[in-house]
């Protein structure tokens, strides 16, 4: 199963490495000892990649959040991995997959506007989402949390923003 995975996520990775360097960078040609550059990649691409994420990627796809969070941004998102969604309880899960408006607005709740690194995150006391509310910062000696989850790794880059990866979904009042 795990082998499965792993070809899919390399898939995908493939799929989008060949699809951001196009059929134009195809015929370029290569000058002297230069080596040709691919763009960091976006959000969605990191989470993809990281092989952790793909029951959010899943949802963000359900949920028609893709292309925004594959837009300029910067954004900030507090990902939660697979083994966090695996606390969910299904009966949740699964109301959350039938109704489109309450999925969108769980997963927005993850999301932040602007480019919160780490640094910036512990200063504040709370940080508002893409659904409108806003979630609560804490930091408890050298662990911060917000909304009540553990940020696990801080300052994941992407080409249009940050990750954040938490050990709790987060799900708003």
């Amino acid at each position: 199963m795990r082998t499965k995975r792993t070809i899919s996520t390399l898939a995908a990775v493939t799929a989008v490495a060949v699809a951001a360097v196009g059929p134009a960078s195809a015929g370029a040609r290569v000058q002297g000892n230069a080596v040709p550059t691919r763009a960091k990649p976006d959000i969605v691409e990191t989470a993809v990649a990281a092989g952790k994420f793909d029951t959010l990627t899943a949802l963000l796809k359900k949920a028609g959040l893709v292309k925004t969070l594959k837009g300029k941004g910067p954004y900030t998102v507090f990902a939660p991995t697979d083994k966090a969604f695996s606390k969910v309880p299904k009966a949740t899960l699964d109301a959350l997959a039938k109704d489109k408006a309450k999925l969108r607005s769980v997963l927005l709740y993850h999301v932040a506007k602007g480019k919160l690194t780490a640094s910036k995150v512990v200063k504040r006391k709370s940080i508002k989402t893409l659904n409108g509310q806003r979630v609560r910062v804490k930091v408890r000696g050298d662990k911060v949390f917000v909304g009540g989850a553990r940020v696990v790794t801080p300052d994941v880059r992407a080409s249009n923003g940050v990750i954040h990866v938490i050990n709790k979904v987060l799900i708003p009042r």
